[in-house]
């Protein structure tokens, strides 16, 4: 029993020394100033430019010249063209149907036959015109002589239309009074209803002849046929729509804009000649996007009800014509031929770049860098700078801003920050890069500040 406690007081004993032993040779800890938190920041750089601004919008494609195929006369189908069917393009003045023409032909004829009779008629009331006035002639000349009228009979036409001048005068006065020859008496109404009688005969004619005429319906323009409804047998009457057909010498795209990019075009509102502001229309066929010149042809004085907006028609000549990729072809992609480009469809989505005044400079950043109230974070030495910038054009994906402000080669901060005051430090984060096992298709973007907060991963800056 005493060895043991023996034991047990030479091991506490022990134990005591090497802590003090310990504590006495430690060796100081090294001082280290506490960690300053600056905020990683995703960053991108801000393009300066100058030239035109290019107004983006977008709208649908539509028609410039429709017509409705109708018939104008009555009749049956003898013959429908082939290609008078939906999807097909016909060539301006091409036969598209001939409605049976015997009736009509029969009308030219009878309408002919009634201008050859009143040419006779005509030819016969100019004659007897002719006769009669002779024939009073005569009789005036008779007038002169007191002696003619003594063996004229009272049956005498003419006696009784011109009497002698004797007669005529006042007994008691003994002079004579002028007479007036009666109208019916030269004929001359006689006349004119003959003429007005040819007249109508030739206005009867000409109305057969168009009506025949119209019994071959051809192409008023090269086009496309959008519907059909015909076929050969089937009578037909005026004003029956037997199809839609929509020209294709000329498009024209819809584009809604608003108040404030309708006026970074210049001369938009401008009446009569000038040099035509210049546009372009982009539609996607088959992955590949296409480019089409175009116009600005007018803008709608009238707002939309709907949507505010005014909408500018652009013109598009030659749409038939294959579109110009809009961009140089990638690797892998087949190349785009003149047989293979599209043309630009009725009715396509696309969208269109006008071309806008022209500004010394302006700024072109992403939509992700626009802060509430028109505010732009910038970076500058390693500080974050708040710059308040003039919208000129906002987009889907990017803002147009004027320069003030930016200063030379900017940086705009495009990451998700918190808070942001104006003079904090901070810091840029980039990209990390691919490892040999991950590949570039695996890296993975370096967290942010906010990030590292939250314990997610920030996205990349595009």
């Amino acid at each position: 029993m005493y060895r043991q406690r023996v034991i047990g007081g030479l091991i506490l004993l022990g134990a005591i020394l090497i802590a003090a032993l310990l504590y006495l040779f430690r060796s100081t800890p090294e001082g280290k100033p506490p960690e300053e938190l600056v905020p990683l920041v995703q960053v991108a750089p801000i393009e300066i430019r100058s030239g035109n601004l290019m107004v983006s919008g977008s709208g649908t494609v539509r028609a410039r010249d429709e017509v409705t195929l109708a018939a104008e006369v009555a009749g049956k189908l003898v013959y429908v063209n082939p290609r008078l069917r939906e999807g097909q393009s016909v060539a301006k003045g091409t036969v598209l149907f001939r409605i049976d023409d015997s009736d009509y032909r029969n009308a030219v004829q009878t309408a002919q036959a009634d201008v050859a009779s009143q040419n006779v008629a005509l030819l016969q009331a100019q004659e007897e015109v002719t006769l009669a006035k002779e024939e009073l002639a005569r009789f005036a000349e008779r007038s002169a002589d007191s002696t003619a009228y003594a063996g004229v009979d009272d049956n005498d036409f003419a006696a009784r239309i011109l009497p002698p001048a004797e007669l005529a005068g006042g007994p008691e006065t003994g002079q004579t009074r002028p007479q007036t020859p009666n109208g019916l008496a030269t004929r001359e109404p006689q006349l004119q209803s003959a003429r007005a009688g040819l007249r109508r005969a030739r206005a009867q004619l000409s109305n057969a002849q168009i009506a025949l005429q119209r019994t071959t319906v051809r192409a008023p323009f090269s086009g496309v046929v959008r519907s059909e409804n015909i076929a050969v047998g089937s009578y037909v009457a005026p004003g029956q729509s037997l199809g839609q057909m929509v020209g294709t010498s000329q498009l024209e795209a819809s584009i809604p804009l608003s108040e404030k990019d309708a006026a970074l075009i210049p001369a938009l509102w401008r009446q009569g000649g000038g040099a035509p502001i210049e546009a372009s229309v982009f539609s996607t066929y088959g992955g590949t996007r296409y480019r089409w010149q175009a116009f600005v042809d007018r803008a709608s004085s009238v707002l939309n009800p709907q949507t505010r907006t005014i909408d500018v028609f652009l013109r598009v000549p030659n749409p038939l014509r294959g579109g110009a990729p809009a961009a140089d072809q990638k690797d892998g992609e087949p190349e785009t031929t003149a047989a293979s480009a599209p043309p630009l469809f009725v009715g396509t989505f696309v969208e269109a770049e006008i071309t806008g005044k022209a500004l010394d400079a302006y700024a072109v950043l992403p939509l992700s860098a626009l802060r509430p109230g028109n505010k732009v974070w910038l970076v500058r030495d390693g500080k974050l700078r708040i710059v308040d910038v003039d919208l000129l054009q906002r987009t889907d994906s990017q803002v147009l801003v004027s320069t003030r402000g930016l200063g030379s080669s900017p940086i705009a901060v495009v990451g998700a920050l918190k808070a942001a005051t104006d003079g904090q430090k901070v810091r840029i984060a980039d990209a990390r890069k691919p490892s040999a096992k991950q590949g570039p298709d695996k890296a993975e973007p370096k967290p942010s500040a906010a990030g590292n907060a939250s314990g997610k991963k920030a996205s990349t800056t595009p």
